[in-house]
Protein backbone atom coordinates (compact mmCIF):
# COMPACT_ATOMS: atom_id res chain seq x y z
CA UNK A 1 0.00 0.00 0.00
CA UNK A 2 1.25 3.36 -0.60
CA UNK A 3 0.94 5.56 2.37
CA UNK A 4 1.59 8.99 2.93
CA UNK A 5 2.76 10.48 6.40
CA UNK A 6 2.36 13.97 7.52
CA UNK A 7 4.93 15.20 10.16
CA UNK A 8 7.19 12.67 8.66
CA UNK A 9 10.26 14.76 10.20
CA UNK A 10 8.69 14.65 13.86
CA UNK A 11 9.82 12.27 16.43
CA UNK A 12 7.36 9.49 15.68
CA UNK A 13 7.23 10.22 12.12
CA UNK A 14 10.22 9.42 12.04
CA UNK A 15 9.72 6.06 13.43
CA UNK A 16 6.90 5.35 11.23
CA UNK A 17 8.19 5.69 8.23
CA UNK A 18 11.01 3.26 8.20
CA UNK A 19 8.90 0.67 10.18
CA UNK A 20 6.00 1.31 7.10
CA UNK A 21 8.43 0.57 4.19
CA UNK A 22 9.95 -2.52 6.81
CA UNK A 23 6.56 -3.86 5.97
CA UNK A 24 6.06 -3.73 2.66
CA UNK A 25 4.65 -0.16 2.39
CA UNK A 26 5.54 2.60 0.18
CA UNK A 27 5.92 5.76 1.62
CA UNK A 28 6.01 8.99 0.61
CA UNK A 29 7.28 11.58 3.62
CA UNK A 30 5.79 14.70 4.05
CA UNK A 31 7.48 17.55 5.93
CA UNK A 32 7.33 21.21 7.36
CA UNK A 33 9.14 23.76 4.55
CA UNK A 34 12.27 25.48 5.56
CA UNK A 35 13.20 23.92 8.63
CA UNK A 36 16.64 24.31 9.80
CA UNK A 37 16.40 23.07 13.27
CA UNK A 38 19.67 20.43 14.57
CA UNK A 39 17.02 17.92 15.61
CA UNK A 40 14.61 18.05 12.58
CA UNK A 41 17.81 18.13 10.62
CA UNK A 42 18.89 14.83 12.41
CA UNK A 43 15.13 12.79 11.86
CA UNK A 44 14.75 13.82 7.87
CA UNK A 45 17.99 10.93 7.86
CA UNK A 46 15.61 8.29 9.42
CA UNK A 47 13.60 9.04 6.15
CA UNK A 48 16.11 7.17 3.48
CA UNK A 49 13.46 4.67 3.35
CA UNK A 50 10.45 6.71 1.80
CA UNK A 51 9.73 6.91 -1.67
CA UNK A 52 10.32 10.47 -1.53
CA UNK A 53 10.26 13.27 0.55
CA UNK A 54 7.83 16.23 -0.68
CA UNK A 55 7.31 19.52 1.77
CA UNK A 56 3.77 20.17 3.13
CA UNK A 57 2.16 23.25 4.69
CA UNK A 58 -1.09 22.58 6.20
CA UNK A 59 -1.82 26.36 6.21
CA UNK A 60 -1.76 26.37 2.50
CA UNK A 61 -4.41 25.20 0.15
CA UNK A 62 -2.29 25.31 -2.44
CA UNK A 63 0.40 23.20 -0.89
CA UNK A 64 -2.31 20.39 0.86
CA UNK A 65 -4.01 20.14 -2.75
CA UNK A 66 -1.06 19.67 -5.05
CA UNK A 67 -0.12 16.39 -2.49
CA UNK A 68 -3.36 14.74 -2.37
CA UNK A 69 -3.77 14.65 -6.03
CA UNK A 70 -1.56 11.86 -6.23
CA UNK A 71 -3.08 8.29 -5.25
CA UNK A 72 -2.48 6.96 -1.64
CA UNK A 73 -4.24 4.00 0.07
CA UNK A 74 -3.96 5.24 3.54
CA UNK A 75 -2.62 8.82 4.74
CA UNK A 76 -1.15 9.25 8.37
CA UNK A 77 -1.59 12.53 9.92
CA UNK A 78 0.76 13.04 12.32
CA UNK A 79 2.00 17.04 11.46
CA UNK A 80 0.54 19.52 14.37
CA UNK A 81 1.82 22.54 16.51
CA UNK A 82 2.53 18.72 18.70
CA UNK A 83 3.21 19.81 22.77
CA UNK A 84 1.13 21.48 25.42
CA UNK A 85 3.55 24.31 25.57
CA UNK A 86 4.63 24.49 22.22
CA UNK A 87 0.92 25.25 21.61
CA UNK A 88 0.25 27.25 24.14
CA UNK A 89 3.09 29.73 22.97
CA UNK A 90 1.01 30.76 20.10
CA UNK A 91 -2.77 29.34 20.47
CA UNK A 92 -3.63 31.14 16.99
CA UNK A 93 -1.61 29.36 14.90
CA UNK A 94 -2.20 25.64 17.03
CA UNK A 95 -5.77 26.31 16.02
CA UNK A 96 -4.72 27.02 12.20
CA UNK A 97 -2.16 24.40 11.73
CA UNK A 98 -3.95 21.39 14.35
CA UNK A 99 -7.75 22.01 13.24
CA UNK A 100 -8.23 23.96 10.38
CA UNK A 101 -5.13 22.34 8.44
CA UNK A 102 -6.25 19.08 9.27
CA UNK A 103 -9.88 19.79 7.79
CA UNK A 104 -8.21 21.22 4.62
CA UNK A 105 -6.58 18.05 4.12
CA UNK A 106 -9.50 15.74 4.96
CA UNK A 107 -11.43 18.16 2.54
CA UNK A 108 -9.26 17.51 0.05
CA UNK A 109 -8.83 13.65 0.29
CA UNK A 110 -12.50 13.34 0.51
CA UNK A 111 -12.84 14.86 -2.55
CA UNK A 112 -11.46 12.29 -5.00
CA UNK A 113 -13.26 10.12 -6.49
CA UNK A 114 -15.29 6.56 -5.49
CA UNK A 115 -13.00 4.15 -4.11
CA UNK A 116 -9.75 6.52 -4.83
CA UNK A 117 -10.59 7.79 -0.91
CA UNK A 118 -7.43 6.48 0.79
CA UNK A 119 -8.06 5.54 4.39
CA UNK A 120 -7.00 8.28 6.74
CA UNK A 121 -5.62 7.93 11.14
CA UNK A 122 -5.52 10.86 12.12
CA UNK A 123 -3.24 10.94 15.62
CA UNK A 124 -4.66 12.87 18.07
CA UNK A 125 -4.17 13.04 21.79
CA UNK A 126 -4.99 11.67 25.09
CA UNK A 127 -4.82 15.21 26.31
CA UNK A 128 -8.20 15.79 25.18
CA UNK A 129 -9.55 13.44 27.93
CA UNK A 130 -8.74 16.36 31.07
CA UNK A 131 -9.13 15.71 34.51
CA UNK A 132 -11.05 12.68 35.17
CA UNK A 133 -11.12 9.49 37.83
CA UNK A 134 -7.92 7.54 38.55
CA UNK A 135 -9.03 4.97 36.13
CA UNK A 136 -7.50 3.76 32.58
CA UNK A 137 -9.82 5.93 30.12
CA UNK A 138 -11.93 4.16 27.96
CA UNK A 139 -12.64 5.95 24.62
CA UNK A 140 -16.38 6.39 25.16
CA UNK A 141 -15.44 8.35 27.95
CA UNK A 142 -16.13 12.24 28.43
CA UNK A 143 -13.67 14.81 26.87
CA UNK A 144 -12.93 17.62 29.15
CA UNK A 145 -9.67 19.26 27.02
CA UNK A 146 -7.70 22.03 29.42
CA UNK A 147 -5.08 23.47 26.77
CA UNK A 148 -4.82 24.79 23.57
CA UNK A 149 -3.15 22.14 21.99
CA UNK A 150 -5.80 19.68 23.49
CA UNK A 151 -8.97 21.63 22.56
CA UNK A 152 -7.30 22.02 18.48
CA UNK A 153 -7.04 18.08 18.86
CA UNK A 154 -10.68 17.29 19.98
CA UNK A 155 -11.95 19.91 17.05
CA UNK A 156 -10.29 18.07 15.00
CA UNK A 157 -11.37 14.54 15.61
CA UNK A 158 -14.92 16.00 15.24
CA UNK A 159 -13.94 17.29 12.50
CA UNK A 160 -12.69 14.60 10.25
CA UNK A 161 -15.41 12.56 11.85
CA UNK A 162 -18.20 14.72 10.38
CA UNK A 163 -16.49 14.05 7.13
CA UNK A 164 -16.19 10.64 7.05
CA UNK A 165 -20.35 10.50 7.85
CA UNK A 166 -20.71 13.27 5.27
CA UNK A 167 -18.26 12.28 2.12
CA UNK A 168 -18.02 8.32 3.36
CA UNK A 169 -13.42 9.32 3.53
CA UNK A 170 -12.50 6.62 5.73
CA UNK A 171 -11.51 7.77 9.05
CA UNK A 172 -9.83 6.66 12.00
CA UNK A 173 -8.66 8.64 15.21
CA UNK A 174 -6.13 7.05 17.36
CA UNK A 175 -5.36 8.73 20.69
CA UNK A 176 -2.16 8.17 21.80
CA UNK A 177 -0.82 7.68 25.73
CA UNK A 178 2.42 9.31 26.58
CA UNK A 179 4.92 7.66 24.38
CA UNK A 180 9.03 8.58 24.07
CA UNK A 181 12.45 6.84 23.05
CA UNK A 182 15.45 7.54 21.28
CA UNK A 183 15.48 10.91 19.11
CA UNK A 184 12.43 12.86 21.41
CA UNK A 185 13.40 16.35 21.95
CA UNK A 186 14.30 17.23 25.43
CA UNK A 187 11.62 19.75 26.11
CA UNK A 188 9.68 16.36 26.59
CA UNK A 189 9.68 15.29 30.18
CA UNK A 190 11.61 11.59 29.90
CA UNK A 191 14.55 13.36 27.25
CA UNK A 192 14.34 16.51 29.71
CA UNK A 193 14.82 14.01 32.98
CA UNK A 194 18.16 12.18 31.30
CA UNK A 195 19.20 15.42 29.91
CA UNK A 196 19.61 16.95 33.00
CA UNK A 197 20.58 14.28 35.22
CA UNK A 198 23.75 13.40 32.67
CA UNK A 199 24.75 16.86 32.85
CA UNK A 200 24.78 16.97 36.81
CA UNK A 201 26.68 13.67 36.82
CA UNK A 202 28.79 15.70 34.22
CA UNK A 203 29.71 18.02 37.08
CA UNK A 204 29.32 16.39 39.35
CA UNK A 205 26.04 18.24 41.03
CA UNK A 206 23.87 16.33 43.36
CA UNK A 207 20.23 18.51 42.41
CA UNK A 208 18.28 18.18 39.61
CA UNK A 209 15.90 20.74 39.00
CA UNK A 210 12.12 19.69 37.79
CA UNK A 211 8.53 20.78 38.33
CA UNK A 212 5.55 18.33 39.58
CA UNK A 213 6.42 15.27 40.28
CA UNK A 214 3.09 13.88 41.22
CA UNK A 215 1.04 13.22 37.99
CA UNK A 216 0.73 9.48 36.67
CA UNK A 217 1.58 8.65 33.00
CA UNK A 218 2.34 5.99 30.31
CA UNK A 219 5.59 5.65 28.86
CA UNK A 220 5.52 3.56 25.55
CA UNK A 221 8.19 2.92 23.73
CA UNK A 222 8.04 5.01 20.52
CA UNK A 223 8.20 1.65 18.26
CA UNK A 224 5.22 0.44 20.06
CA UNK A 225 3.20 2.96 18.88
CA UNK A 226 4.26 3.16 15.37
CA UNK A 227 3.38 -0.52 15.16
CA UNK A 228 -0.21 0.20 16.67
CA UNK A 229 -0.72 2.53 13.58
CA UNK A 230 0.53 0.60 10.81
CA UNK A 231 -1.79 -2.67 12.31
CA UNK A 232 -4.58 0.26 12.08
CA UNK A 233 -3.68 1.27 8.64
CA UNK A 234 -4.14 -2.39 7.64
CA UNK A 235 -6.89 -3.34 9.75
CA UNK A 236 -8.82 -0.63 12.24
CA UNK A 237 -12.50 -0.22 11.22
CA UNK A 238 -13.32 3.64 9.95
CA UNK A 239 -15.46 5.97 11.94
CA UNK A 240 -13.68 4.53 15.38
CA UNK A 241 -11.45 6.57 17.80
CA UNK A 242 -8.76 3.63 19.52
CA UNK A 243 -6.21 4.46 22.59
CA UNK A 244 -3.45 3.68 21.98
CA UNK A 245 -2.20 3.12 25.51
CA UNK A 246 -1.27 0.04 27.81
CA UNK A 247 -3.21 0.59 31.37
CA UNK A 248 0.37 0.78 33.48
CA UNK A 249 0.51 4.24 35.11
CA UNK A 250 3.63 5.49 36.77
CA UNK A 251 4.35 9.11 38.36
CA UNK A 252 7.18 11.46 37.41
CA UNK A 253 9.22 10.82 40.60
CA UNK A 254 9.36 7.00 39.65
CA UNK A 255 10.41 8.23 36.06
CA UNK A 256 12.69 10.52 37.51
CA UNK A 257 14.33 7.45 40.09
CA UNK A 258 14.80 5.15 37.12
CA UNK A 259 16.52 7.57 34.94
CA UNK A 260 18.40 8.23 37.61
CA UNK A 261 19.59 4.61 38.35
CA UNK A 262 20.00 4.11 34.67
CA UNK A 263 22.60 7.30 34.37
CA UNK A 264 24.30 6.21 37.23
CA UNK A 265 23.91 9.24 38.93
CA UNK A 266 21.90 9.36 42.41
CA UNK A 267 20.93 13.09 42.16
CA UNK A 268 17.98 14.45 44.25
CA UNK A 269 15.14 16.17 42.25
CA UNK A 270 14.14 20.12 42.97
CA UNK A 271 11.47 21.41 42.56
CA UNK A 272 11.77 24.30 40.22
CA UNK A 273 8.71 26.80 39.96
CA UNK A 274 9.32 27.70 36.45
CA UNK A 275 9.04 24.26 35.07
CA UNK A 276 5.93 23.76 36.63
CA UNK A 277 2.54 23.37 33.90
CA UNK A 278 -0.32 25.93 34.91
CA UNK A 279 -2.80 23.04 34.34
CA UNK A 280 -1.21 19.58 34.79
CA UNK A 281 -3.35 16.54 34.81
CA UNK A 282 -3.10 14.64 37.27
CA UNK A 283 -3.40 11.09 36.18
CA UNK A 284 -3.87 10.58 32.17
CA UNK A 285 -3.31 6.10 31.54
CA UNK A 286 -5.79 4.60 29.03
CA UNK A 287 -7.54 1.70 28.45
CA UNK A 288 -6.12 -0.26 25.20
CA UNK A 289 -8.83 -3.25 25.18
CA UNK A 290 -10.62 -1.62 22.22
CA UNK A 291 -7.32 -1.57 19.76
CA UNK A 292 -6.03 -5.22 21.25
CA UNK A 293 -9.49 -6.74 20.41
CA UNK A 294 -9.58 -5.08 16.50
CA UNK A 295 -6.51 -5.33 15.38
CA UNK A 296 -4.21 -7.67 18.07
CA UNK A 297 -1.78 -4.65 19.12
CA UNK A 298 -0.38 -4.16 23.01
CA UNK A 299 2.36 -3.27 23.76
CA UNK A 300 5.66 -5.36 24.31
CA UNK A 301 8.90 -3.18 25.19
CA UNK A 302 8.85 -2.30 29.11
CA UNK A 303 9.45 0.93 30.19
CA UNK A 304 12.44 0.20 31.74
CA UNK A 305 13.55 -0.65 28.60
CA UNK A 306 12.39 2.74 26.97
CA UNK A 307 14.27 4.69 29.59
CA UNK A 308 17.31 3.09 29.48
CA UNK A 309 17.32 3.56 25.33
CA UNK A 310 16.38 7.06 26.24
CA UNK A 311 19.67 7.69 28.54
CA UNK A 312 21.98 6.00 25.92
CA UNK A 313 20.40 8.21 23.46
CA UNK A 314 21.07 11.41 25.38
CA UNK A 315 24.44 10.66 26.18
CA UNK A 316 25.68 9.74 22.95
Amino acid sequence: MRVLVTGADGFVGSWLVPHLAESGHAVVAAVRPGETSRDVLDRRERLDAAERVVELSLESDVSVAALVEEEYGAVVHLAAVASVSQAAKDVVRTWEVNTLGTVRLAEHLSRRPGNDKPVLLFVSTAEVYGPGPETPRLESDPTNPVSAYAASKLAAEIAVLEIHRRTGLPVMVSRGFGHTGPGQADGYVVPAFAKRLLLAKRVGAPVVEVGNLEPVREFLHVKDVVEAYRLLLEGGEPGQVYNVASETGVTLRDVFRRLADAAEHNAVPESDASLMRAMDLPYLVGSGAKIEAAVGWKPTIPWEQTLAEVIDAQAN
